[in-house]
């Protein structure tokens, strides 16, 4: 079994997955993709600098910490995607989607406040279209802290996860990636914060019966003669 993780920035696939994502590379391939460099909004010198070499060498460390088996670097400018064809998202998508050839896919909630989340979500529900003979059995939609409940259900439906996933074991490993992010990770009460994702861990596992759990919203589900 491969499972890929689709998402705009670096540090989305830790907040929103990385705990599952931990839990699955144990006995799974685990691979994330990464459409947008993350951070070239906050500087005045657009492209290539120290800051984002810095962030690339923290989703690396991430990567390994969480024990995912590659990791793919996009470099979509960041929240501007809306400035790039939604087409070249999706081949974008689709290129990776041929090689890696996952049966479970992980993306964005398309009502999240940031915009390239949006589209990541609207380019992830194209590019994985049930045809050919490399159908992606599931997609999950996830929660990023700090974009998912500030859009205050405003923009679509709301997030309503009908998934938990069990991370009572790996909660720390998710909270050890994020700390990797230098640039990313915030002090309390912030939901970036080392303290906000334990606690929203702990408020999806009180949900499902767990000590700690991370939420997702199933998209589709394709179950073929297996």
């Amino acid at each position: 079994m491969t499972v890929l993780a689709i998402m705009a920035h670096p540090d989305d696939e830790t907040l929103g997955c990385g705990a599952t994502l931990a839990g699955l590379a144990r006995t799974r391939d685990v691979h994330v993709l990464i459409l947008g460099d993350g951070i070239t909004a906050r500087i005045e010198a657009r492209g290539e600098s120290a800051a984002l070499a810095d962030l690339y060498q923290d989703a690396e460390r991430a990567r390994d910490t969480l024990g995912a088996a590659s990791l793919t670097l996009e470099k979509l400018p960041d929240l501007r995607f809306d400035t790039v064809p939604m087409l070249e998202i999706v081949w974008r998508v689709e290129a990776v989607l041929r090689r890696l050839r996952p049966d479970t896919v992980y993306t964005h909630h398309a009502g999240d406040l940031n915009r390239d989340h949006r589209i990541t979500a609207e380019a992830v529900l194209a590019a994985t279209r049930p045809t050919g003979d490399a159908i992606v059995g599931d997609v999950y939609a996830c929660e990023v802290p700090s974009a998912t409940e500030w859009a205050f259900d405003r923009l679509t439906g709301p997030f309503r996860p009908n998934v938990f996933v069990d991370a009572t074991d790996t909660i720390e490993k998710k909270v050890e990636a994020m700390e990797c992010y230098r640039s990313e990770r915030r002090p309390a009460p912030h939901p970036r914060s080392a303290e906000a994702l334990r606690a929203l861990a702990r408020y999806r596992g009180s949900t499902a019966g767990l000590q700690y759990a991370e939420a997702f919203e199933l998209v589709r589900s394709v179950r073929t003669g297996e």
